[in-house]
């Protein structure tokens, strides 16, 4: 089963002040979210804006998905800490 992966601008921009090697896992780790059997460390998140959350290192990618149209939006990268969820 495959997604269509789309980021939104907020993401894209909090991506872009993410330094270079980190970022590059970070993109790596989107792309496997692609194919559902490769997601690596996802958890679905309870009380919280949004569905899912998939850690790669010290950063969280926060995203939703839209099963019935096979689409997956990442909302947000934050670095963890005390206020990422």
């Amino acid at each position: 089963m495959r997604y269509e992966v789309q980021i939104t601008k907020k993401a894209l921009k909090q991506l872009r002040a993410i330094p270079k090697p980190f970022n590059a896992n970070i993109f790596a780790a989107i792309r496997k979210l692609e194919n559902t059997e490769t997601w690596g460390d996802v958890k679905r998140l309870t009380d919280h804006e949004y569905k899912y959350r998939l850690r790669v290192g010290n950063y969280r990618v926060l995203f939703d998905t839209e099963d019935d149209v096979r689409i997956l939006e990442v909302q947000e990268v934050k670095k963890r800490d005390e206020r990422t969820y």
